[in-house]
């Protein structure tokens, strides 16, 4: 249980901080106007956007299918719905 919840922080932090330096990057390349770089960054951005989906929907597939279905103790269920 642990282990699923600190690698899942790991892989979506890794990408969550891709996107936080993408969009910071946008934002200053846009005041600059510099189009053809905000358009690059755009869509390396929505690529890290569709890998956070991705990994969220495997994740959530994983718990809702197998996880809870079978927890046996209280304490896990309410971990993996939290």
């Amino acid at each position: 249980r642990n282990l699923l919840s600190v690698g899942y922080k790991n892989v979506i932090g890794a990408r969550r901080a891709s996107w936080r330096i993408f969009s910071s990057i946008e934002q200053k390349e846009e005041g600059r106007g510099n189009e053809h770089n905000v358009k690059k960054i755009k869509e390396y951005r929505q690529k890290v956007e569709l890998e956070l989906t991705k990994i969220c929907n495997d994740i959530m597939t994983v718990i809702d299918e197998h996880l809870i279905p079978s927890a046996t103790a209280g304490e896990s269920t309410v971990f993996y719905y939290k």
